[in-house]
């Protein structure tokens, strides 16, 4: 996982290697919000030459999970859904952009929009989120 210059990348996002093994790059990380883009390679493709759905699940997933962690408390995805709207191809580069909607008390909601490099709508996703007690330093134990 990589990150602009001037943008750190939290330990989160340093242990995330599924994130890096698809070559997702972090281009906002704030609290509440984010954007990551990733290239779609011809290995990311499905059986019709189309960007595989469960990829774009998975950009979609990684800014969501970024911008709902906002604190020093892990916070974990409750459930998620998506829409498909455009298939995309090899030599793409989609962005998703991760906007909290709600967060009341330990539970949030946050939409994401995929688009493609030229601003059309891929895919939108909402993500339901649940925080947990436990402190983001630890990598290790359950969720409680």
């Amino acid at each position: 996982m990589s990150a602009r210059p001037e943008q750190p990348v939290r330990p989160m996002m340093q242990r995330d290697r599924a994130s890096a093994a698809l070559g997702m790059l972090v281009e906002k990380d704030e609290p509440g919000e984010s954007r990551v883009s990733m290239r779609v390679r011809e290995d990311m493709t499905n059986g019709f030459a189309i960007t595989h759905g469960g990829l774009v699940f998975a950009l979609a997933d990684t800014a969501f999970a970024i911008a709902c962690n906002e604190d020093e408390r892990v916070t974990v995805a409750a459930g998620a859904d998506i829409t498909f709207l455009k298939s995309t191809r090899a030599g793409q580069t989609l962005t998703a952009h991760a906007v909290r909607r709600s967060l009341v008390g330990r539970t949030g909601v946050y939409d994401v929009t995929v688009t493609d490099e030229t601003g059309d709508a891929v895919a939108e996703f909402r993500g339901r989120s649940l925080t947990t007690n436990r402190a983001a330093a630890d990598a290790g134990g359950t969720a409680d």
